[in-house]
């Protein structure tokens, strides 16, 4: 790989971190709704009921989605660094 794309690389990688990150975030921000209105939400009637167990639904959901994306940035964050020993390990064996 040449010098001149190092950088641009590199900026892809960040960029892909950047929208795991921003993935994250916004489900952080669905799973915190879905509470407030699992936990503050008045139950008067059997219908009321049924839209709390649909938040629960969409809550557990969420929280599984968020947990993938999670293992995602994780797995994307090993490949590159195992590209970066293996072409360290490559620029040593050439020296």
């Amino acid at each position: 790989m040449s010098a001149d794309t190092s950088p641009s690389v590199a900026d892809d990688a960040d960029a892909v971190v950047s929208d795991y990150d921003q993935m994250l975030a916004d489900l952080d921000v669905a799973i915190e709704e879905a509470r407030r209105k699992i936990e503050d939400g008045r139950v008067r009637d059997a219908e009321n009921e049924k839209v709390r167990i649909k938040w629960i639904r969409a809550l557990a959901y969420t929280v599984n989605i968020r947990r993938q994306v999670a293992n995602d940035r994780d797995l994307e964050e090993l490949a590159e660094e195992i590209e970066a020993l293996k072409a360290d390990t490559e620029s040593e064996g050439s020296r």
